[in-house]
């Protein structure tokens, strides 16, 4: 390695003391499509509990599982395909593309799923889980390699945290059509074509965003053009040459015999995996969960209605601000305390849950407290922390995939933890409810054990640094 890599050092340094608009605008391009992601994946849960309403007689406990949970397991195949696809044909030629696949999935769920066809309904949110998590790939590459070293956790945070108004959304939206009386089978098909909306607003603005000045200059060597797309996106000039080029030569074939590389995969995969069975589980099956809560007087609409009330509580007053007071802490506190403290408080909240269950169910105000306490510290930790880890640690020829088979992980967590509580809970959720909350329990332990051991503090750093590229930059 030498101590001036020409241009490319040029275009880096440029990017990591950046000012300008142009962060902002990258961000709402991204982030809007984290909205549509929140929305769509967990605005099923209520579809579900709607499709019975309206007369279908295929939900059983087996199809209301995988109804709710197909789109993370497909969300794993688009997180490595696109992830795969960044690295190999560059960012630009692939962005949008995600988005694309993501409004065909919402529409054709919504207008294309036959009366009773379960079947018909997994296939469709099939493809659009491929859309979701192959935004989860590109959106935080391509923000990480816009942003300046100062700010950098808190612009790809934010792109995580637009979920937040997702996650809101969802069940305000579903509110008005059951409280207008709309009827379930004509609010379930609204529900699920809202999600297409935001995407279609946004795609035509990936399309149009230029190849990343980083990619171009460490992947393809062209500090030139790198130089051009900066000032046209940025406003911002530097001056390069390219008589003497260097390029990242990073490949997976060298970096899985990199023992610091792995054990770093291991911590961004493993965190991830663990911290979204507890969101996607307890989010996706939150209606079922705080169905508990009603009085078994309530039946059919009514006691939808009421869960989703409380749903919508719980996401609006603990979670929603747990995303963004991570995102806007997260270069001070720095992501390894966040999601060490995050777990450390989820863990407590379930155990407590758990062992005290039969007493606390009882009491409306104190559930709902521990389980907003628990919502408020996946989001203000993990949730956020293990979505900013991935890009920052990668170096930028195979970032897309690492990032992507991170973000894999998590949504196999997802799939998995969706599935396996739908399982569980069954028809009677306050009688199973102890078990889902122990094993949540021990998960967040085992995830507060791989963060302290495997993931390094990367705060203050240049993006340079924290992903070793600087170890596979040889002159070309």
């Amino acid at each position: 390695m030498t101590e001036n890599n020409g241009g490319l050092d040029a275009i880096n340094e440029a990017l990591n003391r950046s000012q300008g608009s142009f962060h902002i605008k990258t961000l709402l391009i991204s982030g809007l499509g984290f909205f549509t992601d929140a929305y769509d994946l967990f605005i099923i849960g209520v579809v579900v509990s709607l499709l019975s309403l309206s007369g279908w007689t295929t939900i059983d406990t087996f199809y209301k599982g995988l109804i709710s949970s197909t789109s993370l397991i497909s969300a794993v195949i688009g997180a490595i395909l696109f992830g795969r696809l960044l690295d190999y044909l560059g960012r630009k030629r692939i962005y949008g593309l995600e988005l694309a696949i993501l409004i065909i999935g919402a529409l054709g769920s919504a207008f294309l799923t036959p009366y009773n066809n379960a079947i018909a309904l997994i296939g469709w949110r099939f493809l659009l889980g491929i859309g979701i998590g192959g935004d989860y790939a590109t959106s935080s590459t391509i923000m990480a390699e816009y942003s300046n070293t100062k700010s950098r956790g808190k612009f790809i945070g934010s792109i995580l945290s637009m979920q937040s108004f997702g996650l809101v959304a969802g069940p305000l939206i579903a509110l008005a059509f059951m409280l207008h009386g709309v009827s379930p089978a004509i609010t379930w098909k609204a529900l699920l074509a809202i999600g297409a909306i935001p995407a279609a607003i946004v795609i035509y603005f990936r399309l149009k965003m230029p190849e990343p000045p980083r990619y171009t200059a460490a992947a393809r060597g062209d500090v030139n053009k790198a130089a051009r797309d900066l000032k046209e996106y940025t406003g911002i000039n530097v001056s390069v040459s390219d008589d003497e080029k260097y390029v990242v030569k990073a490949k997976w074939s060298t970096l899985f015999r990199d023992r610091t590389f792995l054990l770093t995969l291991i911590g961004t995969m493993g965190a991830w995996f663990l911290m979204d069975w507890a969101l996607y589980g307890n989010s996706i099956m939150s209606t079922t969960i705080l169905s508990a809560l009603v009085p078994s007087t309530i039946k059919g609409m009514p006691a939808l209605i009421k869960s989703t009330e409380y749903t919508l509580l719980i996401f609006a007053v603990a979670a929603f601000p747990g995303y963004w007071i991570a995102t806007f802490t997260i270069d001070r506190i720095g992501r390894k305390t966040i999601q060490l403290t995050g777990f450390a408080v989820m863990a407590a909240t379930y155990a407590i849950i758990a062992i005290g269950y039969h007493s606390i169910i009882g009491n409306l105000s104190l559930f709902l407290g521990l389980y907003g306490v628990s919502y408020f510290f996946i989001m203000f930790g993990p949730n956020v922390t293990t979505f900013v880890y991935p890009p920052e640690v990668f170096p930028v020829t195979t970032r897309g995939l690492g990032t992507g088979m991170s973000a894999a992980g998590g949504k196999t967590g997802a799939f998995i933890g969706t599935f396996v509580d739908a399982i569980i809970l069954g028809t009677d959720a306050s009688a199973h409810l102890p078990l889902l909350f122990t094993i949540l329990a021990i998960f967040a332990i085992v995830a507060f054990i791989l963060t302290l051991v495997l993931l390094p503090e990367t705060k203050g750093r240049n993006l340079e640094e924290t992903s070793g590229e600087k170890r596979y930059t040889v002159k070309a």
